[in-house]
């Protein structure tokens, strides 16, 4: 059997707003968010609650962050995004209080079926506990829960969720030692 992308169908995907919003949406992201010359985390804010996100305070969104669709983002209070982050939400993605998204960190909810000929997507969510740390260009997978004060350190990749207050490092990131938050 060989991949045949010409049949690629995912029609069944409902992206949750009509085509006007996310066309409002697309060019709101890459004046406000995508682009590096905006500094102001609160009009960030501002504009993911106007779309649909719930975000709690005091969080800080760094210039050149690209979001999918804001209406399937829960933030909670005093969470960081920092630069060049991509929260890819074709699926909720949730993070708790206090956590941490560094800079170039990849958040991902979609992904294809590589067993399947016409390469179907797939859409899970990705939760991100409270105190969590996503290292500098980590990147996590679809489906994955990253526990409660865990760190994904530098350039790891998450394929699997996460033990609480755990260090996991690598492609693919495993255990390396706990965290003790002193």
């Amino acid at each position: 059997m060989k991949c045949d992308l010409s049949r690629y169908n995912n029609s069944w995907y409902k992206p949750g707003r009509n085509v006007a919003v996310r066309s409002m949406w697309f060019i709101t992201n890459a004046l406000f968010f995508i682009n590096p010359l905006n500094p102001s985390s609160s009009l960030k804010v501002f504009l993911m609650r106007l779309f649909g996100a719930k975000i709690g305070k005091g969080v800080v969104i760094k210039p050149g962050v690209n979001i999918k669709y804001p209406w399937n983002i829960v933030i909670g209070n005093y969470t960081w995004i920092g630069e060049n982050v991509w929260i890819d939400s074709l699926a909720t993605v949730s993070t708790g209080s206090n956590c941490c998204i560094s800079q170039g960190a990849i958040v991902v909810t979609g992904n294809h079926n590589y067993n399947d000929k016409h390469f179907g997507l797939m859409v899970k969510p990705v939760i991100i506990e409270d105190g969590a740390w996503l290292g500098a260009k980590s990147v996590v997978a679809p489906g994955v829960t990253v526990a409660t004060h865990s760190v994904l350190a530098l350039n790891s990749v998450a394929m699997r969720s996460t033990k609480p207050y755990t260090i996991y490092r690598g492609n693919p990131a495993i255990e390396v030692k706990k965290r003790n938050i002193t």
